[in-house]
Parts: structure tokens; sequence; C-alpha cells
């Protein structure tokens, strides 16, 4: 799972070998073949391909599931993860991604491929697919704005389940409209307590079958974050207000066990929305 921005060769390699070098193939819904050199240059696989899936229609070819089928890992390439949802969800591609899962057969993203792995997802606009970057001052001033887009139960990694993910995460400062998610799947009767993984840039998160993982990259990490009580106020028209909310930190080469919600090496703390305004137990007011 990775956080976006350069690719972790570490990361890769050990996507690679839960392949077993077998069939490694990445998923898009835009974009070429780059990937391909990049994959074969570290990695020893029976083959390494890509496959572009760019609308409904193509989501609906049998050749398509059946190439998926034959992955032995699978990798979602960044972009736009309104195309995934928009385009494969409730199509056959969606239900051979799953059955892959459901064999027990391993499987990364970056970036928007990272947003789409966890039981909830961010989908952006489904009208305005290359909108600019939702900011977290319009989450945090409105939760209900239009451009909240979430949606649930696309893909189904086990050990993700009432679980949010998302990318970019300090690089572009994605904290606010991240507690403003998670308030809105409170307040919409989602999850009583739903958690987010959250990765910055140059970093990536290698989780194990049985929950255990480890951070790796340059980057600033990984956040995880759990709600501990409902939103004081998560309504339209109306700043957020949430406390509370528990976050671990994990830096590079630090431990957590995604089953357990537990990690080593990190550092714990609280944050709280108040109006649209975020204070935390950290030392002056530090978010990340």
């Amino acid at each position: 799972m990775m956080g976006g921005g350069s690719d972790l060769d570490d990361a890769f390699r050990w996507l690679c070998e839960k392949g077993d070098g077998g069939d490694f193939l990445i998923l898009r819904a835009h974009g070429g073949n780059d990937y391909n050199s990049y994959v074969n240059g570290l990695c020893k696989t029976n083959s390494v391909a890509t496959l572009i899936i760019p609308n409904r229609h193509a989501a609906e070819n049998p050749r398509v599931t059946e190439i998926i089928e034959k992955a032995e890992a699978i990798f979602i390439a960044g972009g736009d993860q309104s195309r995934y949802v928009n385009f494969w969800k409730g199509t056959p591609v969606e239900e051979a991604i799953n059955a892959h899962l459901g064999a027990g057969r391993p499987i990364g993203g970056t970036s928007a491929g990272l947003a789409v792995l966890g039981q909830f997802v961010y989908g952006c606009l489904q009208d305005k697919p290359h909108d600019a970057d939702l900011a977290s001052p319009e989450v945090l001033a409105d939760p209900y704005i239009k451009r909240v887009t979430l949606v649930r139960d696309f893909l189904k990694v086990p050990g993700l389940e009432n679980v949010l993910t998302d990318s970019h995460f300090a690089k572009r400062d994605r904290m606010g409209r991240s507690l403003g998610f998670l308030s809105r799947i409170v307040a919409d009767g989602w999850s009583k307590a739903p958690r987010e993984i959250a990765i910055d840039e140059k970093s990536a998160l290698l989780v194990e079958s049985d929950g255990s993982a480890k951070v790796v990259g340059p980057g600033r990490g990984v956040y995880f974050l759990q709600v501990a009580e409902t939103p004081q106020i998560c309504k339209p028209d109306a700043p957020l207000t949430i406390r509370d909310v528990a976050v671990y930190h994990s830096p590079d080469r630090s431990t957590f066990n995604v089953k357990a919600w537990k990690g080593e090496g990190g550092q714990a703390y609280t944050i709280s929305v108040e109006s649209g305004k975020i204070h935390t137990s950290r030392p002056a007011d530090a978010i990340y």
C-alpha cells in the first residue's frame, strides 16, 4: 500500500515475492504500460503486463476477466479513483479482483490505487472526474458539501474491513478531510468506530496475511486513525466538531498490526476538531 509520489523498489519487490514470481498484473483505467519495464527490472516473474480498463463496456469483456483471474499478483496504479469506482464497481472486473483476494492472492496499489483498497472510499465526483484536489478546509467547514462522495464495499481486502484508505497524506495536508470523511461514515450510520490508514508520499505499508505490517520509505510514514466517539456536530451547512480521534503515527521501519490495531516504534496522540478547527495533544498543536 503506497502513498503516491515516487515508487518504492522495496514495496514492489515485496509484492512480487508474495506472488511467488508468477504473473504480475498492473491494472489501470487510463495511462500506459510504463510499469512493465520497471517491474521487470526489479523482479523475477513469469510475466509482467498492464491491463487498461477505461470504461464499463471494457469491464464487461470476458477476456478482461480471464486475464485478471490468471494473475498471481495485482497492482492498481495511481490516477483517478473515480474512474475505478465508476468504471469497475458492479462489473465482472470487481468480481474478478475480489475472487483474487478471496483466494488469498496479494494485491497492492499506489495513490488512487491505494484509495480504493479500503472498505470505505472517497470516490471523487462522478460528473467531474478531473476536479481539483478536495482540500481539508472545505470538508472541515461542511462535511456534507457535494464534493464529499463516499462509497463502500467496492473491494474486499482482508484486514481492511471498516477501514478508509488515503494517500499523499501529509504532503497534501489531508488530515482535515479525513476527519470529515470518518465523521460522515459515523453520522451516516455506516460504522460506529471507523478506522483509517493514511499513507504519505514516498511511504508504503507492507501488510502480511496475519495483519502484521511494516512501514518502508523515506516519506513521513503512515497515520492510523480511529474514531473514539460520535461526532458532536456533523451535519450539512455546519463546521465539523469531533473530539478525541486516536492517531498513531508510524515512521519508516516501524511496525503496526492492522488486526490488533497496535503499533511499535511510532507515536500515539489524539486529534479533535472544534467548529472546523483542528487541535491535537501534541506540542504546538502539531497535526503531522
